[in-house]
């Protein structure tokens, strides 16, 4: 469903600024797959979700989703294959529009806009239906403006509409950093049964080492640009803290993890 080969991205490139942010990147995920992605600051975890979304061009390699070559596809060309939930819950809905209205534009995302009237009665029902699942008891204000949701209920809200469409990738970007712990945990189960629920290709991008641990199906931890290590199947299920810790000991060469690292 995703696959990089070679991906390698420079910034500030023959400056005394320049940064290798991806050193070679190879990464492939199967259909179904739920990956979590860790590791220090400036390892390269954010630089790889955007070089799959397409915020910026890769030096060299390929990017493939869902079978489909989109390296020199444009951000926007990639929009149909890829659902994204940023690290600010303000960041992925129109604040001074209803609820309804934000689900109603990430439902019609990549189609051709008609004079049809707004929103039917059938969608109205649907979004009443998915909102349920959130358990947050937005179904029953489907005409108040986002903005006066609280920061948990707007990313619930924005994670329902990056999956509205069930994308062919599902792309988490520290969703819930932003977040008390509590929010936090109950953002991550809902985040766990709609990915369970319509079987989506996820790659999540967390700084607590718990999290990644305990969600998905694989773990990945990226150290200066590359991918420093790969974990899947019972191996990951027997993980703890204290593996991973020393794991980062032994790539970085360092006994000292980074507090980013420490933070879970």
């Amino acid at each position: 469903m995703l696959e990089l080969q070679s991906v390698y991205k420079t910034f500030n490139a023959g400056t005394v600024n320049e940064k290798r942010a991806l050193n070679g990147v190879s990464l492939t995920l199967n259909d179904g797959d739920f990956v979590t992605v860790i590791g220090g600051n400036g390892a390269g975890k954010s630089t790889l979700l955007n070089a799959v979304a397409g915020v910026w061009p890769v030096d060299s390699g390929s990017i493939s989703i869902g079978g489909v070559d989109v390296t020199r596809l444009p951000e926007h060309k990639r929009a149909p294959y890829i659902g994204r939930v940023f690290q600010d819950p303000m960041m992925g809905t129109a604040a001074t529009m209803q609820i309804e209205e934000n689900l109603a534009l990430a439902a019609r995302r990549g189609k051709p806009r008609t004079l049809r009237p707004g929103i039917t009665r059938a969608e109205r029902e649907r979004y009443q239906e998915l909102l349920k699942t959130l358990e947050l008891g937005l179904e029953d204000r489907l005409t108040t403006k986002v903005g006066l949701l609280s920061g948990g209920q707007r990313q619930a809200l924005t994670l329902l509409m990056a999956t509205l469409n069930r994308p062919k990738l599902l792309l988490l970007d520290e969703h819930t950093a932003a977040l008390d712990p509590k929010t936090a945990a109950k953002v991550l189960e809902t985040t766990e049964k709609i990915v369970q629920r319509d079987h989506l290709t996820t790659l999540m991008i967390t700084h607590n080492m718990r999290d990644a641990i305990a969600h998905g199906n694989r773990l990945i931890m990226m150290y200066e640009g590359r991918i420093a290590l790969d974990i899947s199947g019972e191996a990951k299920q027997k993980l703890t803290v204290e593996d991973l810790l020393e794991q980062f000991t032994k790539v970085s060469g360092s006994d000292e993890a980074d507090d980013k690292m420490l933070l879970s």
